[in-house]
């Protein structure tokens, strides 16, 4: 039987495949449940300083797999959208909340929920065919898997209205654009290379200042200054106490190159 999900690891990169080519990456259950536990595990894992998420074949993801979805609504005792609960909030969760940098390497198309994975990743690095398409309307359907939280934050408020209410699809220039791409590169075959670059150098970097960044910003975008300066307090003195923090400010007095062991 075919993994769903394949973890590959290199060095302190694990990159995660969303693993069903021949259906678009879509996500039926046993996909969303192998990345709901990977992530869950990823987080306690120290010797992870960084992940990539892709998808194979040439598509990122077309979000909620619909053919298992119709039966489901089908069924005359299951609860069709139950799925958000179980698994595409914890999913969302553990994404945003990753105490290490994620980068979604977005090939193709990334539709729907496969689209909200996407603006979830701090980075996103797209080729000349990626596309978005916030596809939740043309079914019926409200946003989910965090993008009515992702999305205004990318794009700003009126421009999530349109992408969401629209649902047209982005192309990968407008994309950029828009904020939806942190960086385009020249060629499909490239994105996933240069995902697991940029992974390489932030597994390289000072893992629990970043860490403190993630939780920074989330806290500030939904708080008050004071809030941010309350944040900003404890994450100092959390990175403070590191000795990457110590080994690094010994470093730049003696005009050396840091070396950051993510501790």
């Amino acid at each position: 039987m075919t993994e769903p999900l394949l973890v590959d690891r290199t060095d302190a990169v694990v990159t995660l495949t969303l693993n069903r080519p021949t259906a678009m990456n879509s996500l039926d259950v046993a996909l969303k449940e192998a990345l709901r536990e990977t992530l869950a595990e990823l987080e306690a894992d120290r010797s992870c300083r960084a992940v990539v998420l892709a998808g194979a074949g040439g598509s990122f993801s077309a979000g909620q797999d619909l053919r298992e979805h119709v039966q489901t609504l089908e069924a005359a005792d299951a609860d069709p959208l139950g799925t958000v609960r179980a698994h595409y909030n914890p999913i969302a969760a553990r994404l945003a909340n990753l105490p290490k940098p994620v980068i979604a390497a977005v090939r193709g198309m990334a539709a729907g929920a496969g689209a909200s994975l996407a603006f979830l990743a701090d980075f996103r690095i797209g080729g000349p065919k990626t596309r978005f398409l916030m596809a939740f309307a043309g079914v019926g359907l409200a946003a989910d898997t965090g993008a009515s939280w992702t999305l205004p934050r990318l794009v700003g408020h009126a421009k999530a209205v349109e992408l969401l209410m629209l649902a047209e699809p982005v192309g990968a220039e407008d994309a950029c654009r828009l904020g939806l791409l942190t960086r385009l590169v020249d060629d499909d075959e490239q994105v996933l290379p240069a995902a697991q670059e940029l992974a390489a150098r932030l597994a390289a970097g000072p893992t629990v200042a970043y860490g403190a960044i993630k939780r920074q910003l989330s806290i500030a975008d939904a708080g008050t200054l004071a809030d941010a300066l309350a944040a900003e307090a404890q994450a100092q003195a959390i990175c403070g106490a590191t000795a990457d923090h110590r080994s690094a400010t010994m470093a730049f007095v003696n005009k050396q190159k840091p070396v950051f062991e993510g501790r």
